[in-house]
């Protein structure tokens, strides 16, 4: 059968005009902005680096597609938004994506055979070779590139250390673990009855906004699990970047309040840790005196507001504070937080563990730390944020697009879903400060400044990127790019 493949497209005329629309535009992109990424990139030697974590035993003669290139294409790919690698098949012929990561023959016409001729990129199939041949085991023909994994989970951890600044007197370190459904038979399939689905449990450490830590995990085990082994990486590393002096608070939901892992930072010189800790019938009964005052305030509260014809107050919280020990798992009592809360009829117990006594020295002009209220309303409550900064890497960078059979390049995927993640971050950091995308998620990011019209003139001297006149962020894109340049 002949198949027809529609060149023209029409649409609604204008007055007496025609209006069709069809591909023939040529050198154009449509992510100009990817040219900031490659500024940021070249700043932080990312992706060179990244490279360097992978053996490459192709043959040179025949290799086409450089293992940096390669890399940069997977990672700037994610940045732009194309999750999947079926979107290389035809963004292979970007020669500005190609200008992005560092490929010289732009046009693609240095290729060996005829058919591949304008295509400068890898295409599909190539760029899944490179993720398939992380597993351990696999050989081949096509099983010639090798990830090493303790290189690259180091490099992403130094990377990420280097980001914090290195005038910080107290760093949070915000652990949490989310989902990450599998939807085929994926090695490392269970069933979690918490998220009631198949899926992963990845594991990640944030600090602020930069990870650390990304680390892929079947579902059938503890969420705190691998913290612990996280931590003696992670706290030696922050010691030899910044110091001794510099004070490390662990931050956690109550799925890390484990014994072993609270008394392990307990015996760390300068490092603490705020725990959430699920409410049981003694931690409500310890709290209850606070719950009979507070209800005894709220009521005169509410009497004094219908006496002004006012409406009664529905909420109040009161914090109380005890030393509490578990029955059988905690080997020693602890500093517990409890919060008192009436929502209209109904209480709301909700407790917190920590080491901190509210009288360290260096604490002293830190207000979130002055007291158990302000400990729980501003510093715990503040790790929601850490839950957005999962939530922007696996709905704006697809870090949970972990679709191959194999959990070794399902966690590679991870891993560079996470240095997209970061690569933005940085850009963030370094160049959009002061701006109206300074505080602005990933994807804002993406589609305010990433995504504008580009024309580009490929010449024997210069590579001419003419971008969109129109493009309402001209004055952002050029104090971003000079920031980068110095």
């Amino acid at each position: 059968m002949t198949e027809c493949c529609q060149q023209t497209f029409g649409f609604q005329a204008l007055g007496s005009r025609r209006v069709e629309a069809d591909f023939s535009g040529g050198h154009l992109s449509s992510d100009g902005g990817v040219l900031l990424l490659r500024e940021t990139d070249r700043h932080l030697g990312l992706c060179d680096k990244l490279a360097r974590c992978f053996s490459d035993i192709r043959d040179e003669r025949f290799v086409e597609h450089s293992l940096p290139v390669m890399i940069r294409q997977r990672i700037l790919g994610l940045a732009l938004g194309y999750e999947d690698l079926s979107d290389h098949e035809q963004l292979r012929t970007d020669p500005l994506l190609a200008a992005a990561c560092e490929n010289p023959d732009l046009l693609g016409q240095a290729r060996r055979h005829e058919q591949d001729r304008g295509k400068p990129l890898a295409g599909k199939s190539t760029l899944n070779r490179l993720e398939l041949g992380s597993v351990s085991n696999s050989t081949g023909k096509y099983r010639k590139i090798k990830a090493d994994a303790d290189a690259i989970r180091d490099l992403l951890l130094a990377e990420g250390v280097k980001a914090i600044p290195r005038k910080s007197r107290v760093i949070v370190l915000d652990f949490d673990a989310t989902d990450d459904p599998i939807h085929g038979n994926q090695e490392g399939r269970f069933f979690h009855g918490y998220y009631r689905n198949y899926c992963y449990l990845p594991l990640y450490c944030f600090c602020g906004d930069i990870p650390l830590c990304a680390e892929l995990r079947t579902s059938d085990r503890d969420g705190s699990q691998g913290t612990l082994e996280a931590l003696q990486r992670i706290i030696p590393a922050i010691r030899k970047h910044l110091g001794n002096e510099v004070r490390i608070i662990i931050r956690g939901d109550s799925g890390f309040c484990r014994d072993e892992l609270m008394t392990w930072i307990e015996e760390q010189p300068g490092v603490h840790y705020v725990f959430g800790l699920a409410r049981n019938k003694r931690l409500e009964a310890l709290l209850q005196p606070t719950f009979e005052t507070l209800h005894a305030s709220h009521a005169a509260a509410c009497q004094v507001a219908r006496s002004a014809g006012l409406e009664a107050p529905h909420a109040a919280r009161d914090f109380g504070e005890f030393t509490y020990q578990t029955q059988d798992s905690w080997s020693r009592a602890r500093r517990v937080i409890g919060k008192a809360e009436i929502l209209g009829e109904k209480q709301n117990p909700r407790f917190i563990v920590t080491d901190l006594t509210g009288e360290e020295p260096w604490a002293g002009d830190l207000p979130y730390l002055a007291d158990g209220r302000a400990l729980y309303e501003k510093f715990y409550c503040a790790r929601g944020d850490m839950e957005n900064r999962i939530k922007e890497q696996q709905l704006d960078l697809f870090a949970d697009r972990t679709s191959t059979a194999p959990m070794a390049s399902n966690q590679l995927r991870l891993w560079f879903s996470t240095f997209a993640y970061l690569l933005v971050a940085r850009l963030r950091g370094i160049a959009l400060q002061g701006t109206i995308l300074a505080k602005a998620t990933a994807g804002t990011i993406r589609l305010r400044l990433f995504k504008v019209a580009a024309m580009v003139v490929v010449s024997v001297r210069r590579v001419h990127v003419r971008m969109a006149g129109a493009f309402p962020l001209q004055s952002v894109f050029r104090q971003a790019c000079g920031r980068l340049r110095t």
